[in-house]
């Protein structure tokens, strides 16, 4: 049974420890290991095994997940095991980019071991739940639908492909969705507080909602982005948005506000309209973000 296969969790950060957990929530027996041993206490209380060294923590499981602080971190714990790993499926959830990735799976190919790569797609506080999911890249797709129903404890397995830098990029292409979506939060209610607005009911109430509605708009910027046609079906001509735009600027200094967050945007928009492209839509900036890789 799935539920019987042994897990090994290396690294018992907040997120480590959230994956270690879940584990043990669907009945997985699971070997724990860390730097810092006190981290892997209140998961041994809970029915986890602790492991002395990386070395025994990797040699116990057949599924080895490794969730540490960077690439660097990772090297460091597992340059010196040697062996260990033969034999086992190590699958990175650390994050980093998509060239560590790549490099980290030639490091593990020219050993000999079985690895993908990762990137979670959640807090820890949501691991294991059906809001959680975790991307996954690399050459060893049979390893990876072998340890399915094991890694569907952390949460959805998603397969992204056989380039090991898939799943990084993903992820951190998704974070900078997010984060950009907080950062154009976080100048709203910057904006509406400078007034006394209060930031829970203008989030709650209008924010939420109106960024919930025009959600869509992304899906039809996309199609414009892959098709190379972004004056067709637009919302508004771009020499239009950059005025509107304009005014979100200025309204922000005028408040008080600064206005470092959106100043990169207008900065974006000017140089598209003034290249001779007033009529695309907001999609045409894409093309002064393109640059020739290294």
């Amino acid at each position: 049974m799935a539920g019987n296969t042994a897990v090994t969790v290396i690294g018992l950060g907040e997120m480590g420890a959230a994956l270690a957990g879940a584990f043990l929530k669907a009945g997985h027996s699971t070997t724990v290991w860390n730097r810092t041993a006190s981290k892997a206490d209140p998961l041994v209380e809970q029915g986890a095994q602790r492991a002395a060294t990386a070395a025994e923590a990797a040699q116990a499981s057949p599924v080895v997940i490794v969730c540490l602080l960077d690439y660097a971190s990772v090297h460091e714990v597992l340059d010196p095991l040697g062996d260990a790993l033969k034999g086992r499926t190590v699958y990175n959830l650390t994050n980093g980019t998509p060239e560590q990735a790549r490099e980290t799976a030639k490091w593990a190919a020219d050993l000999g071991y079985d690895y993908i790569d990762g990137g979670i797609m959640a807090v820890p506080q949501i691991i294991g739940t059906d809001h959680a999911y975790v991307l996954y890249s690399g050459s060893g797709k049979e390893s990876f639908e072998r340890d399915k129903a094991v890694l569907g404890a952390m949460g959805d397995p998603r397969f992204a492909g056989t380039d090991p830098g898939l799943a990084s990029l993903l992820d951190l292409s998704l974070l900078a969705g997010m984060y950009g979506m907080l950062g154009g939060a976080i100048q709203a209610i910057a904006m509406v507080r400078s007034e006394g607005v209060n930031a829970q009911q203008f989030s709650t109430d209008l924010l939420i909602p109106y960024v919930t509605s025009i959600a869509g708009v992304v899906a039809n910027l996309a199609r414009q982005i892959d098709n190379d046609e972004y004056h067709i079906g637009i919302s508004a001509a771009l020499s239009m948005q950059q005025v509107g735009f304009r005014n979100i600027v200025e309204a922000s200094r005028s408040q008080g506000v600064s206005s470092e967050l959106l100043d990169p945007i207008q900065s974006l928009m000017d140089r598209r309209v003034a290249d001779g492209f007033p009529n695309d839509d907001f999609s045409g900036v894409i093309e002064l973000l393109k640059q020739d890789k290294k």
